[in-house]
């Protein structure tokens, strides 16, 4: 096998694989937590587009989307919104309507 062949192909293959885990898509995977106490807000990510919410003991099934990169699309309940969003590895903050909350990866 030509070694030149496979030093390519695996360095194609780092690529992929180190720029695939830094798109707000992939980071978004998980789950999130934020408030203290009786009041926690959970939401929770997956790969397919679904979400879960969850407050008060109650979960919410729900679908969202990313939308060029810093915009959160989900809807739940037959209601679709749209806030702002901003993504690091341990936190998720989302302003919309006014209003920012910032979760803390669970």
């Amino acid at each position: 096998m030509n070694t030149k062949f496979v030093w390519t192909t695996l360095a194609v293959f780092a690529l992929c694989i180190s720029g695939c885990g830094s798109s707000p898509q992939n980071l978004i995977v998980g789950k999130w937590e934020a408030g203290q106490g009786a009041i926690k807000i959970t939401m929770e990510f997956y790969n397919n587009g679904k979400a879960k919410l969850g407050m008060f003991g109650q979960s919410i099934d729900a679908t969202y989307k990313i939308n060029g990169g810093d915009e959160l699309e989900w809807t739940c309940n037959g209601e679709t919104k749209k806030g702002k969003v901003k993504i690091t590895g341990k936190e998720l903050e989302i302003n919309s309507d006014g209003n920012s909350i910032v979760y803390k990866r669970a």
